[in-house]
């Protein structure tokens, strides 16, 4: 693979490009992970930045949905958006659906629009390990804004907020009442909540549920990256297309206050760190699956599995012995 070449279609803005080297990215191979590194390299001095949007929420509060309406919204302003959807992998099988080409229809036509499902295979977090650097390069490819869909929620799962600059909790209405909002975890890491499905018959418990969780949001510790009144809960009806242009408004007014402020660069900052510090932790644990730490592994294993020693002196033995050379 020639990579000046690859570099040079992805900053010209060739889809095909891109998505061969998001393919790149997310190879485990040995020699892909190489070529990817001097792409990536490359590609750091583009100087091009997009908005960085993470999105969770559990499934079925209508994320896909949403990410298609709002997409919309943003394409018909003349902004390239580009959409990272990690779909969940089976345990078992390892495989994935990978079907959210299928249920965005109408925003995978429209020419302003990038839309690329990943697995997210063995990775807590709800995020593929490599969705970090598949970010990187849609803003090299000029994407003005990166959605980030996470598979779900849970306290594992905030990892999104690590390679986002804002980070969106889409709720169903009438999914619990104040005290819910006030459990920590996920909430405290969301810049704007949005009660989606606020039509119907449910708009009248979307908006208490967005009561209850403003209620909520009060009474968490202000973090210095936020201005008065964030962070906020908002009703929104992607089905309707309603309450988008005014959470965009909403999204666009913080990331400037944000700028003006330092907690942009600050941000970023921190988050570079937290990848170098993640890829060294990651490439211990790669040590543990090569030889001659596997077969350590396996027979302190054994033992551990006969009972001739606990687990904890196995694994204190693992780490003294064989990961300290």
């Amino acid at each position: 693979m020639d990579i000046a070449q690859l570099h040079d279609k992805v900053l010209k803005q060739d889809r095909r490009a891109l998505a061969r080297a998001i393919t790149l990215v997310e190879s485990g191979r040995a020699d892909h992970r190489a070529l990817a590194s001097e792409l990536l390299e490359r590609l750091r001095g583009s100087g091009r930045q997009a908005l960085r949007i993470g999105l969770s929420g559990t499934p079925g509060v209508g994320k896909s949905t949403f990410i298609e309406s709002f997409g919309m919204t943003l394409t018909a302003k003349g902004l390239k958006v580009a959409v990272l959807a990690v779909d969940p992998s089976s345990a078992r099988s390892g495989g994935s659906i990978l079907g959210d080409k299928t249920r965005m229809e109408r925003l995978s036509r429209d020419p302003n629009a990038f839309i690329r499902p990943s697995p997210s295979q063995t990775h807590l977090g709800g995020v593929a390990r490599r969705t970090r650097e598949a970010v990187a390069l849609c803003e090299a490819a000029g994407f003005d804004v990166v959605l980030i869909e996470t598979v779900g929620v849970g306290q594992s799962e905030t990892v999104v907020a690590e390679m986002s600059d804002l980070f969106l909790l889409l709720l169903a209405p009438a999914g619990g009442d104040e005290l819910q909002g006030v459990k920590r975890g996920i909430m405290e890491i969301a810049d704007i909540i949005l009660v989606n499905k606020a039509d119907g018959d449910l708009k009248t418990a979307a908006m208490r549920t967005c009561a209850d969780y403003s209620g909520a949001l009060r009474l968490l510790r202000k973090r210095p990256q936020d201005p008065q009144g964030f962070p906020k809960a908002m009703t929104v009806s992607a089905l309707q297309e309603d309450g988008l242009e005014t959470s965009w408004g909403e999204m666009q007014a913080l990331t400037d206050w944000r700028r003006e402020n330092g907690h942009w660069d600050m941000r970023r900052a921190g988050q570079a760190r937290f990848w170098f510090e993640e890829e060294v932790r990651q490439g211990l644990l790669a040590r543990l699956h090569q030889s001659p730490a596997r077969e350590a592994m396996e027979s302190l294993a054994r033992d551990v599995e006969n009972g001739s020693t606990t687990p904890g002196k196995a694994a204190q033995r693992m780490l003294e012995e064989y990961l300290s050379r």
